[in-house]
């Protein structure tokens, strides 16, 4: 058994005891390109095998405010999801917004140079609970929930 792609999947309750905070905004997760006029391109969800969900990545930090110091209280989450979650609660203050994540999946890796190496973590989610943007499922109802151009309500 080969544990290099196995990722743990933790309750959010079990890695963020005291609740996480979103910092900022989600955004895509571009591939690399070492031709710096090309234009950017979204990361998939596929490996080098071509193996995944083929859904889109993106991007997004999350906070613990518990956590000891820098090193131990941030993680920059790759969301895996066809549009791009967006947080149900509103932002405390600008940019930070409270959230809870879902479909959390985390692997440990190693972090640092030299003889200063220690444990990380690759953070994963499918989205935000209680989000309605239609990254976990189609929205419930567009066009009633859009008016027309001319700012009557759709039939």
């Amino acid at each position: 058994m080969s544990l290099k792609n196995a990722w743990l999947r933790p309750a959010h309750d079990e890695m963020f005891e005291n609740g996480a905070v979103l910092l900022g905004q989600i955004e895509p997760l571009a591939e690399f390109s070492s031709d710096r006029n090309a234009p950017k391109r979204q990361r998939l969800d596929l490996d080098d095998e071509g193996r995944g969900t083929g859904k889109l990545l993106w991007k997004g930090t999350v906070a613990d405010p518990t956590g000891m110091g820098a090193k131990n209280s941030t993680f920059d989450v790759v969301f895996v999801a066809d549009v791009m979650p967006v947080p149900s609660a509103q932002p405390v203050l600008p940019g930070v917004t409270p959230v809870r994540l879902e479909g959390l999946q985390v692997k440990p890796k190693i972090v640092g140079n030299g003889e200063y190496k220690s444990i990380g973590w690759n953070v994963r989610a499918t989205g935000f609970e209680g989000d309605t943007s239609g990254s976990k499922q189609p929205p419930a109802d567009v066009p009633a929930s859009r008016p027309a151009r001319d700012g009557k309500a759709v039939a």
